[in-house]
């Protein structure tokens, strides 16, 4: 038992290092309300091997830790709001894609709500309470953000939870003839 927990620890503590990598140093940034990132991979990859509570803490911890490790250029306070809509990820990722079938339909529906709801949605009332005036000027470039980013999850999510990464994230990571969509 210890060994598993162990392991648990140690796999969620490299999962949160890569997060913050891929969203903090290797995010590409063209405008400041617009940043293109690949850390949803570290995200989904903590739901679907730990389940909800455990991505959802581990996306939570990532973002606060990212804060605090690679502070944004603008020199913007912490703010807890985008730690809650990182664990809310953490959450739906977990929901569907932990000890399921890896349907399409639930990977699109995963990467519509995280890409639509959280961070165009939740994520812009953040910004509005943070900024209050300035954020209807944000709302075009977000709104391009989730039009960029929502195919990309799809697509990798759809890449990593193939076949090939069966070893990886479990003998459920094959979905069934009569389930899967694509």
């Amino acid at each position: 038992m210890q060994n598993s927990h162990t392991r648990r620890i140690v796999l969620i503590a490299l999962l949160i290092a890569l997060e913050i990598v891929l969203t903090r140093l290797l995010s590409f940034q063209p405008v400041p309300a617009m940043r293109i990132s690949f850390g949803f991979i570290a995200i989904a990859s903590m739901a679907v091997l730990f389940g909800p509570i455990y991505a959802g803490i581990g996306a939570a911890a990532a973002d606060f830790l990212g804060f605090i490790l690679v502070p944004p250029a603008s020199g913007a306070p912490f703010f807890p709001g985008f730690t809650f809509t990182a664990f809310l990820m953490g959450v739906v990722y977990g929901v569907f894609l932990y000890k399921r079938a890896y349907a399409f339909w639930r990977i699109c529906a995963a990467a519509l709500i995280i890409t639509i709801i959280l961070q165009l949605g939740l994520d812009t009332i953040w910004l509005w309470i943070i900024l209050e005036d300035g954020v209807a000027a944000m709302i075009p470039i977000r709104i391009i953000r989730t039009l960029i980013m929502a195919p990309a999850q799809i697509i990798a999510l759809r890449f990593m939870m193939s076949e090939r990464f069966k070893d990886i994230f479990g003998s459920h990571a094959k979905p069934p003839l009569d389930i899967d969509v694509a």
